[in-house]
């Protein structure tokens, strides 16, 4: 069926609402719109849904929920796990709470237990939930910092860990095998309570995670005698991380704590930010602007899900606030810790730092400072999860650390995705302790790279929408796979390595070997004097992403030679 029959269907047939068909009569004369809501469905892939609310095939809208949801519970029910039940959160993002409720009854039709929050939490509370309570699933509505006109749905299993191999592939085969909405079961919320099947689950739940990150303070002492002092502005940007941050905050001893009054509200349509991602310095205006009113020290953003954060730092000596890239942030959370760790004699030894292959190398250089074992994993916090839980299972190391370059990181193995509001609290306590040195947490980061040498890194993210847009990504993927690359820049490359096919090749002598990574379309070029780039396609959005860093001397050589390498990088791949 081609995207006009399917858009006439969902116009005509009874399967849809008059709302559904209202919504699409009113696009008639647009093919070009048309198409895009038709042209494919929208893939239930490793990650879940993503995609841009509205009707139609390739939108996110109940009927696509719907039918993810009924594979999912046939999955589940074919496991012989429904029993456990399943935990659901949901963001402030449009129609997250609808979607959220859906899933709920939709499960609970199928006898499946669910345990839903009251209302909206972050993403890192519903994997720590799902650990907790001992649930085969948890279900996260969320396009996590997409803009406004996307949302989510996101699917980890009984580790707290986002689904992966195999057991991805089977679900997305359930979900793909619920061919017509008819198939979709439900229930009404009052039979599902009477049933015992719909639970709702709030403010002790909140105690229960809060009560674990304080466990995680490693100076309590130090943070209540500094945070009567440390100036802290703190931004949710409109979604979920207020719910428990600032409590979090002041109950391990800050005093001032400025939430952003304008963006402290939830809101799905982020008023005051056109792109809600911590990444982006312009989704900061309002709390710099605090900040400098405040004399604030440190300036904290998580995105609308909580599992990201973003910081800038006042310089002392300047009066300037120094914004931090993900991995900056992450790896002084990380050198705080693990000193403190190793100092207090507490380090395993046994230990394992996680990162991945397209973080900073300074990662590397920190594990062997502190002779843990790091261990690279491909893009996704749910590669470290699997790592995570294999060691579990083995009883053979310890989790230490883990981080992605995408502003997220986890201080503990309570929960098996990237803590946004574990990172505020960490990164508070660091400024606490530096504080108390008569430091701060810009004095602290140059300590860093004075300690381990100037790495730095970047990204470009190419973007290119629609179904020309993907076969453009797709295209320079294939070129890029097809042509040897010698030279990038001014750095020769010494390694070659192609995940999906796995292979790694060294460029000086031809020899071949495997990656020991799971297939996944990304290619790797290892370059002379610790410098690297990375190219994959986003696994969430329409975009073909760059990675690349250096080591450098000074912040001066290390910027020379970080823009001249992401030059040489992009001219290459377009």
């Amino acid at each position: 069926m081609n995207y006009l029959e399917e858009y006439k269907k969902w116009c005509e047939s009874s399967e849809f609402d008059e709302e559904t068909k209202k919504e699409l009569l009113e696009i008639k004369d647009d093919e070009k719109e048309i198409e895009d809501r038709f042209y494919q469905e929208l893939e239930f892939g490793t990650a879940g849904l993503r995609g841009v609310i509205g009707a139609g095939t390739n939108r996110m809208n109940k009927y696509t929920v719907g039918k993810a949801t009924q594979g999912l519970a046939n999955y589940i029910i074919e496991q012989r796990t429904q029993e456990k039940g399943v935990a659901i959160s949901y963001d402030s993002r449009r129609r997250s709470k609808e979607f959220s409720l859906q899933t709920a009854l939709i499960l609970n039709a199928n006898g499946i237990k669910t345990y839903l929050f009251e209302n909206l939490r972050p993403v890192p509370e519903l994997s720590f939930t799902v650990r907790n309570l001992g649930c085969t699933a948890g279900i996260m509505i969320t396009a996590s910092h997409n803009p406004p006109k996307y949302n989510g749905y996101k699917v980890y299993w009984d580790d707290g860990s986002q689904i992966v191999a195999p057991r991805d592939k089977e679900i997305i085969a359930k979900v793909r095998a619920v061919e017509k909405y008819s198939e979709i079961k439900e229930t009404t919320r009052e039979e599902a309570e009477k049933s015992g099947l719909f639970n709702i689950i709030g403010e002790e739940m909140d105690n229960k995670y809060l009560e674990v990150l304080k466990s995680k303070v490693l100076n309590p002492d130090v943070v209540k005698e500094q945070g009567k002092t440390l100036k802290v502005v703190y931004t949710p940007l409109h979604g979920t991380g207020n719910t428990v941050a600032e409590r979090l905050l002041k109950e391990i001893g800050l005093e001032n704590v400025y939430v952003v009054p304008e963006q402290k509200e939830p809101d799905g349509n982020f008023p005051t930010v056109s792109y809600p991602n911590p990444e982006d310095k312009k989704a900061f205006k309002l709390a710099l602007e605090l900040a400098e009113q405040k004399g604030a020290d440190v300036v904290l953003a998580t995105d609308p899900d909580a599992d990201r954060l973003g910081i800038f730092a006042k310089d002392a000596k300047t009066g300037k606030y120094m914004e931090y890239t993900g991995n900056m942030s992450a790896l002084l959370i990380a050198e705080y810790r693990i000193s403190q760790m190793h100092e207090k004699g507490i380090l395993p030894k046994d230990g394992m730092f996680i990162t991945t292959i397209v973080s900073s190398e300074l990662a590397k250089a920190i594990s062997k400072n502190y002779n843990l074992e790091c261990i690279e994993v491909l893009t996704g916090f749910k590669n470290i999860g699997a790592i995570m839980k294999k060691a579990d299972e083995n009883k053979d190391r310890t989790y230490v650390f883990g981080f992605e370059e995408s502003y997220g990181c986890l201080i503990g193995d309570y929960a098996r995705d990237k803590d946004g509001i574990a990172a505020v609290m960490a990164l508070c306590e660091a400024a606490c302790y530096y504080k108390a040195k008569g430091k701060t947490l810009w004095d602290a980061m140059n300590d860093i790279y004075e300690k381990y040498g100037y790495y730095k890194e970047t990204q470009v993210s190419i973007v290119m929408e629609g179904a020309e847009g993907a076969q453009k990504i797709k295209d320079m993927m294939t070129n890029m796979r097809n042509t040897p690359v010698e030279k990038i820049g001014e750095y020769k490359v010494l390694t070659f390595k192609d995940i999906k096919e796995d292979i790694v090749k060294n460029m000086e002598t031809g020899e071949v070997s495997k990656t020991g990574l799971p297939e996944s379309n990304v290619l790797y070029y290892e370059l002379e004097k610790d410098s690297w780039c990375c190219v994959r396609p986003s696994g969430t959005e329409p975009k073909i992403k760059l990675y690349m860093g250096v080591k450098g001397t000074s912040h001066e050589d290390a910027e020379e030679k970080l823009e001249a390498l992401k030059q040489a990088m992009t001219s290459i791949v377009k």
